[in-house]
């Protein structure tokens, strides 16, 4: 069959040709449409009961993530020229699209009360910008006696004070997203610039911008460095520029075709999707490699192009398909989540992969039976001596040392499970940022200052309508935000209970003292004050009340802000010291207490794909496994394909253990890939087995030897030319990718012990070859002494001639064939 598709390939060259250039100019159209996503990807199940209670959540009361805050500690602030250009830069802000609203110091509210009218009003302090800088301060000492503002707007202890952007969501996820964030962060910089007060930045809207941009410009920057390391390797290896440039033509429009599916399937570019192109790049050149060598060797055999060529797709077609499919059940696995995120990365993944395959298989034939043949230099690489030595000493391993690799494997796996046990999973917000990007730097200034600005929500739901003004109710509140106080990592909370403070210290003229909840004899006035203060009704619908109560008062929320303290740490935090108060402070009352928000939902979406994963992880092993049994219909060879990827696994979490690498999402993500590219090679060296078992009469020493000698140099190619590609990740600012880059290259040298050392002898202890048949309509051998069909075709073959391109011939078809 392979030998007909060759031949098919090769006489409907121009055809083919002209159909992949069609095809590759609609991809490129659609990819034009390619766009990057800007929300966060939701990691936890739509289905989960926290997903559902937090969606609930923000119908009742708003986004909790889509807050902007811009930080200062410098106390010349206050003096009148730059309080008055942070007042500038309040209004300007204010009026920027996309912003909904802001708070800062120069336009902060104070409740007054009415006495006449018995009911609140509000009034701005600075209802007018300070004209003197005693003015300013005598304003700055009724901002100081509002408890409510406290650690909120105004660090308590070191002065630094920020300003609350509250972001439009339709901005934040769209396009526009970019250019909103340009103008705030450009109206902050003149405002830098005019004062000489640096400013910070923190909040999700400005760390998913800052990703956002990252994803992008690493995108290309990885696009660019692939194609220049590869395309080095592939000189260094083969010596011509035809085996650089070809192969490089070939990875290039299944690049093309990569984005134009990204668009057709109806996905952005995330995090994951913005490596695929790269990565793409990294694991199509291993099957220009493979056939490149393999055409490199018959020719050298046969003296004809077509005739090797035919051979290579012959000889190793179908075992080219098997390694491809192999490697992509290392993404295809993730297409098996209700994770959106992984379930789009795994199927843009399968589908490019086998999209560079096919690709390559129909232009390496064309390509290099058009092109002159190989030179007597360009042939040189197949007899490389270093590469030589180093395959006759795996061969002397194999076959006289094998204790010694049992003993090895056994340390490795004994080290690799040492390792393991140390293996730690956390992850934290801004976890992919460097630690010394700007994001991080800003968000330690608001850690420092203000404790953190993640937000935290909890729900107090007292089951009554209206239960909420309850005093008992309030009072049980108040004891749970005390505690949340002494937490570190937590902000002063809001709420119900902080306003109802507010207004009683109102209420008594502003004295700081009587910021506290109203006991039984003040209740009544101070609400009616507030009923009458929003003109009808009992003023449960008014917009402040609103922002901390539901609209029938059974429910109210405690916001708060926490630091990135890792998820470790949060589940710590939440299950050990902040639910256990819960439960004492509530118990017995019938209230439902919960928290909620997008910091609990970002923990708990760590672990569940990191439990994804996991299962991920087993459905490779049994696609690998079954993908193996299908080709070789032994469970042996699955035995055989597996241990040794197994071990392979097994220290590269070892190695993760011993270094500190967390496992989280990104690197959770390496075991599926590593499986798949392992299993790769695994199946070309046991195909290349079985071949050699039929030619040598099923002597197993000889058919490793040749085994080694041959598809070993291959497959040391492939491993070089992947290891070099995937360390190029290694340069990401991204944690998560640049710890891709660095486990996948040690995982790819460790594969080279596993398929090249332990599998053969495995093979050579456990494959008799005596009590096995093989199937030679699945596995066809690479010797032209041992004779079927195809022999009378290559006869025929023979009498073919590819004609190269003369100068007198300008017009003449490239490397034309005849017969």
């Amino acid at each position: 069959m392979w030998s007909k598709l060759a031949l098919l390939i090769i006489k409907n060259r121009r055809l083919l040709v002209g159909l992949l250039a069609v095809m590759t100019a609609f991809m490129a159209w659609k990819a034009k449409d390619v766009e990057m996503t800007y929300d966060f990807a939701q990691v936890v199940s739509p289905d989960d009961p926290d997903m559902v209670y937090f969606q609930q959540f923000k119908k009742t009361f708003g986004e909790d993530g889509n807050v902007l805050v811009l930080g200062m500690q410098d106390s010349s602030v206050y003096r009148l020229g730059n309080f008055n250009e942070l007042r500038i830069l309040t209004d300007t802000l204010a009026k920027e699209e996309g912003v909904n609203g802001v708070l800062s110091v120069t336009k902060l509210i104070q409740l007054t009360k009415d006495t006449a009218n018995q009911r609140f009003a509000t009034a701005p302090i600075f209802r007018n910008k300070p004209q003197t800088q005693a003015e300013l301060d005598s304003l700055m000492r009724i901002v100081n006696r509002q408890e409510f503002y406290k650690g909120q707007l105004i660090s308590p202890t070191t002065g630094a004070t920020l300003l609350a952007l509250t972001m439009d969501p339709k901005y934040l996820n769209s396009s526009r997203r970019q250019e909103v964030m340009g103008n705030i962060l450009a109206h902050a910089e003149r405002f830098t610039q005019k004062t000489g007060i640096r400013l910070h930045y923190a909040g999700l809207p400005y760390v998913r911008s800052t990703m956002t941009s990252k994803v992008a410009g690493e995108m290309k920057f990885f696009l660019i460095l692939a194609a220049l390391v590869t395309s080095a390797t592939l000189l260094a290896f083969f010596r011509t520029w035809s085996a650089v440039v070809f192969p490089m033509l070939i990875v290039g429009v299944a690049v093309i075709w990569c984005v134009g599916t990204i668009v057709l399937l109806g996905y952005k570019i995330t995090l994951l999707i913005g490596l695929i192109p790269s990565i793409l790049i990294v694991i199509g050149i291993p099957n220009c490699t493979y056939l490149l060598s393999r055409y490199h060797y018959d020719y050298r055999v046969s003296g004809n192009q077509v005739l090797a060529m035919v051979r290579v797709l012959r000889k190793i077609g179908l075992v080219t398909l098997m390694n491809n499919t192999a490697t992509a059940t290392g993404f295809f696995v993730f297409c098996f989540t209700n994770i959106a995120i992984l379930y789009q990365f795994g199927w843009v993944a399968t589908i490019s992969i086998f999209a560079a395959f096919f690709i390559s298989i129909i232009l390496i034939p064309i390509v290099f039976t058009y092109l002159p043949p190989p030179t007597p230099k360009q042939l040189e690489h197949l007899d490389a001596k270093p590469l030589t030595k180093l395959l006759e000493f795996f061969d002397y391993l194999v076959l006289e040392r094998r204790g010694t690799v049992y003993i090895a494997a056994a340390l490795f796996c004994a080290l690799g499970a040492l390792g393991t046990s140390r293996l730690q999973s956390v992850a934290y917000m801004v976890d992919d940022l460097p630690k010394n990007s700007s994001v991080n730097a800003d968000l330690k200034f608001f850690e420092q200052h203000f404790n953190g600005v993640m937000p935290l929500e909890i729900v107090v739901d007292t089951g009554k309508k209206r239960g909420i003004l309850k005093l008992k109710n309030l009072e049980r509140m108040d004891r749970l935000e005390n505690y949340l106080r002494t937490q570190p990592v937590l902000t002063s909370p809001v709420s119900i209970v902080t306003f109802l403070k507010a207004a009683t210290q109102t209420f008594y003229n502003g004295d700081p003292q009587y910021y506290r909840l109203p006991d039984n004899s003040e209740r009544n006035f101070i609400l009616s004050y507030l009923a009458r203060s929003q003109g009808q009704g009992s003023g449960m619908d008014s917009k402040l009340l609103r922002s901390f109560t539901d609209s029938t008062g059974q429910r109210a929320r405690i916001s708060l802000k926490i630091a990135d303290i890792g998820s470790r740490n949060l589940d710590t935090l939440l299950i050990n010291k902040i639910q256990p108060q819960i439960d004492e402070i509530f118990k017995g009352t019938g209230m439902d207490v919960k928290m909620t928000g997008t910091t609990i939902l970002f923990t708990k979406g760590n672990e569940y794909i990191i439990g994804t994963l996991r299962n991920s992880l087993i459905h490779a092993f049994a696609l690998v496994g079954l993908i193996v049994l299908l080709l070789f219909r032994s469970i042996r060879a699955v035995v055989f394909t597996l241990i040794p990827n197994f071990v392979t696994l097994l220290m590269t979490a070892g190695l993760m253990g011993f270094f500190g690498i967390a496992l989280k999402p990104a690197t959770a993500l390496i075991f599926c890939i590593a499986l798949g590219i392992d299993g790769d090679n695994s199946i070309h060296l046991l195909a290349k087995f079985r071949q050699e078992m039929a030619i040598n009469g099923r002597r197993v020493r000889a058919a490793i030897s040749t085994t080694l000698s041959e598809a070993g140099t291959s497959m040391i190619y492939t491993s070089i030319v992947l290891l070099v590609g995937f360390s190029i990740f290694a340069f990401s600012e991204f944690g998560g990718t640049k710890a891709l880059g660095l486990l996948m290259s040690a995982s790819l040298l460790i594969t080279n012990f596993s398929n090249l050392i332990l599998l053969p002898a495995l093979l050579v202890t456990f494959e008799h070859g005596k009590d096995e048949t093989i199937d030679k309509s699945l596995i066809q051998h690479y010797d032209d002494q041992y004779h079927e069909e195809d022999d009378d075709l290559e006869l025929n073959l023979n009498r073919m001639q590819v004609q190269p391109r003369t100068v007198n011939a300008p017009d003449a078809d490239v490397n034309r064939l005849s017969s």
